[in-house]
């Protein structure tokens, strides 16, 4: 550096490096300064305005925002893929080679299949149960490695969690085209797809926690395209089956086309993951994350909220760490205790939920069908469509209104209300019967947001993830019971 740049007056020495060039051109430029244009010799002034709010990247084209759609329609669309198509798996555990079937009594179940696929005498004891079995595969592994997901993060690169989950749940949609292809005995059948079910839900939990972290760099608003490409995913699946069905084509043809969509939008959330790097707005707040914490809370402050930074009034040699209080003074009890109802009211829904949902729904026939086309659209449309649009309007919804609010009363009793639903679709005219005579998901989560402190926002989101987890494992689980009674 030449004289110009060891400063200008007493007090003032010579920056190291390029951060201490920044450092100076804070001191040397005062605001005032800036704003008039000028700076003091010797100092350019774009190093003085770099972190300001008038030179922060846009992003342009809302090409990130959409990114982060994508992959939250990735996160879900493998499970939602498996979910519609059980149409198809139990027709190949009833069709399949060396199994037996048990009879069915067609004056109580004059529809045996809700495919476009030759009707089968009877029913498997591997198709009957094959719903229960799916949901709870998928289920376990979520809620273990939803535990795990801190375990994983400190030991493995966020780009390798993301990306290699894509890859893993590619190759496993490209297995199920393949084995479409292939003629199997019905329990080899079973066990494969079960093995296919677990995977994918254990690389989408995987994903879903790292989708979530990597949204944690950016502002707050682009984990709200997250929850809309999840909310999609569910309506993507069935209207992609509705298409299959309505093709025309074989039970076998259908499937596999079905499922190698499937892996056309994998490769393309892939291909929108890897050019993440490239976009400039993404690259900036990335850069945050690896530069000093006391200096990112300085122009974070500076960026998102516009006001003087309280990390900028400390002494340059102080560390950040030793000015504002741990992340580990804030007990998980506390935190418990004061989002303890929005987390069990989690917990309760998706317990409801996934205990007749698909186990319950998906086995509802129509009784007035026949033999017309609405048969093979029944279940597709009244189970899977109707119950993703209004997932999906679920989710949007919170965007715009959160009623009930975090201390209204109103909330548990809404939740409790669902159970309603519970006698109202098992006498609904669910086949095969033994027994009976036939005849709001997201509510708790954002207001748990609401109960703690902005400190605590991180660990109250683990909390609930865990209850949501644990709600869905419960579900998996009672479904057994809620089918059992039919």
């Amino acid at each position: 550096l030449s004289e110009r740049g060891r400063g200008q007056g007493p007090g003032l020495q010579r920056p190291v490096g390029k951060q201490g060039q920044n450092k100076a051109s804070h001191s040397l430029c005062p605001q005032p300064a800036l704003q008039g244009g000028s700076c003091q010799p010797g100092i350019p002034q774009n190093a003085a305005v770099t972190m300001t709010t008038s030179h922060q990247p846009q992003d342009r084209y809302r090409a990130v925002w959409l990114i982060f759609f994508m992959l939250g329609l990735g996160t879900l669309l493998p499970w939602n893929f498996f979910m519609t198509a059980t149409a198809y798996f139990t027709n190949r555990l009833d069709t399949s080679p060396n199994v037996s079937l048990v009879p069915a009594d067609p004056s109580k179940d004059p529809q045996l299949s809700a495919t476009p696929s030759t009707a089968s005498p009877g029913r498997s004891h591997l198709s009957a149960i094959f719903n229960n079995v799916m949901t709870l595969c998928a289920m376990l592994p979520l809620l273990l490695f939803t535990c795990l997901n801190s375990f994983l993060h400190q030991r493995i690169p966020q780009s390798v969690r993301i990306l290699g989950s894509l890859v893993a749940i590619l190759l496993v949609f490209l297995i199920t085209a393949i084995l479409v292809k292939v003629s199997l005995d019905a329990l080899p059948f079973f066990v494969i797809t079960m093995i296919k079910i677990m995977l994918i839900n254990s690389f989408g939990a995987i994903l879903q926690g790292s989708l979530f972290g990597l949204a944690g760099l950016l502002p707050a608003s682009y984990t709200a395209p997250i929850m809309s490409g999840q909310g999609l995913a569910g309506f993507f699946a069935s209207v992609a089956m509705i298409c299959a069905i309505a093709s025309g084509s074989e039970l076998s043809e259908s499937a596999f086309g079905y499922f190698i969509t499937a892996c056309a939008v994998i490769v393309l959330t892939i291909i929108c993951y890897v050019g993440l790097p490239r976009l400039e707005f993404y690259r900036y707040y990335q850069q945050l994350k690896l530069e000093g914490p006391g200096e990112r809370e300085t122009k974070l402050d500076l960026i998102s909220k516009g006001e003087e930074s309280k990390a900028g009034q400390e002494e340059p040699g102080v560390s950040a760490s030793s000015s504002q209080p741990t992340s580990d003074s804030h007990s998980v009890r506390t935190i418990l205790r004061s989002i303890l109802v929005p987390a069990l009211s989690v917990c309760f829904v998706f317990t409801v939920t996934i205990g007749v949902f698909p186990a319950v729904a998906a086995e509802v026939k129509s009784s007035i069908a026949g033999t017309s086309s609405w048969r093979d659209y029944f279940i597709p449309v009244s189970c899977f469509l109707t119950f993703n649009i209004f997932d999906w309007l679920g989710r949007s919804l919170t965007a715009f209104t959160m009623w009930p609010g975090k201390d209204s009363r109103w909330l548990p009793g809404l939740v409790l209300a669902r159970l309603a639903f519970v006698p109202l679709l098992l006498l609904c005219n669910v086949q095969p019967r033994r027994y009976l005579g036939g005849a709001h998901p997201k509510a708790g989560s954002p207001s748990s947001f609401r109960k703690v402190k902005p400190a605590e926002a991180e660990t109250a989101g683990a909390v609930m993830a865990f209850f949501l987890s644990l709600g869905l494992a419960l579900g998996a689980v009672f479904s057994f019971l809620f089918r059992a009674v039919v």
